[in-house]
């Protein structure tokens, strides 16, 4: 009989043999790990965006759609226009302005206060060049819309925007002309009639801005994005709800966030790839701009920020080539290599 002691010698060297027999069949068994070697130095996560970022379009008061004229996808054009509200009342009260401004000037033809013919002068030439503006600008709107639906020419459409360009130029010059008028020395002040049709000029001015606000236009060329808006909708100002969103799609750029330890790693027009989860081939880009300062992170787990958040530094990396399957908004993987 085995005593107590030689019997857990043995069921000691029993249970090492047994696993070192198992350790030697999994060894043999099991795959082979490929070590991968790093082609960055720095990872970061980014989202992508527009060549422009996202132009953000909204009401500056409070009306109804009364036309949406572009969809998603739709390419347009700089000062294209995108949106209408009711502008019923803002013609009207623009039509009331422009009688009463020509009623006024009728008048105070009667009674020129000598010394001021200048002046005079150069107040009528630049209350008609802002009329030929406000023409030329309709124009253009119609010029575009009417390409767009198959009807216009881009030879159209190029006549109508030099049309706007001239007539923008002539009410600068208009503009400087009067400053020189009004710098003459001992300048008689204007008489009652004067100051009437200055006021009515002027009322002129606000009825043309308020009609300018019901037209959404494209400040640039661009992509639509999103549109928020539909016909007949009461709609108000909203910096959180924009009614169009567009961008310049032709280049496609990433936002990353450079964690604060990494910022000394990163350099202009340092060589960079970006991967996602729906496209994992590496899409090369290089750094365009590095933010000057540091600051929280907006990518990552929503929620709100501890303590033990660090600091990220926001770099800009243009992609080269085609950027195929990245949308704006989309969340990537930015890998910057060792430069």
């Amino acid at each position: 009989m085995l005593k107590p002691l030689n019997l857990i010698l043995m069921l000691g060297l029993a249970g090492a043999g047994g696993y070192l027999a198992y350790d030697k069949y999994k060894s043999s068994t099991a795959e082979p790990v490929a070590l991968e070697t790093k082609d960055y130095e720095v990872a970061a996560p980014g989202v992508v965006e527009p060549k422009s970022g996202e132009i953000r379009l909204g009401a500056t008061y409070l009306g109804r759609v009364e036309e949406v004229l572009v969809e998603v996808d739709d390419k347009v054009e700089e000062g294209e226009l995108l949106l209408r509200l009711d502008d019923a009342e803002a013609r009207a009260k623009l039509a009331s302005a422009e009688t009463e401004a020509e009623a006024s000037r009728e008048d105070s033809e009667k009674s020129v206060v000598s010394g001021r013919e200048d002046v005079r002068k150069a107040e009528d030439a630049i209350y008609s060049a802002e009329r030929a503006v406000t023409g030329a600008r309709i124009e253009l709107d119609y010029a575009i819309a009417a390409k767009r639906s198959g009807n216009g020419s881009e030879a159209a459409v190029s006549d109508a925007r030099r049309r706007l360009k001239d007539s923008n130029d002539r009410l600068e010059r208009e503009r400087i002309a009067y400053v020189k008028a009004q710098s003459k020395a001992n300048l008689p002040a204007p008489n009652n009639a004067e100051s009437k049709v200055s006021a009515a000029r002027a009322q002129v001015r606000m009825a043309e801005a308020l009609l300018d606000k019901t037209r959404i236009r494209a400040p640039s060329i661009g992509t639509i994005l999103q549109v928020n808006a539909k016909q007949g909708e009461i709609v108000a100002p909203s910096p959180e709800t924009p009614l169009v969103v567009m961008g310049d799609m032709s280049i496609v750029r990433v936002k990353a966030e450079v964690d604060e330890g990494d910022v000394g790693k990163i350099s202009m027009n340092q060589s960079a790839y970006v991967t996602s989860v729906s496209q994992t081939a590496k899409i090369d880009g290089k750094v365009t701009n590095i933010a000057p300062t540091l600051g929280s992170a907006r990518i990552g787990p929503r929620g709100p920020r501890r303590v033990t958040d660090v600091e990220v530094m926001e770099v800009t990396i243009e992609l080269q080539g085609t950027a195929t399957g990245l949308k704006p908004g989309m969340r990537v993987d930015a890998f910057f290599r060792k430069n």
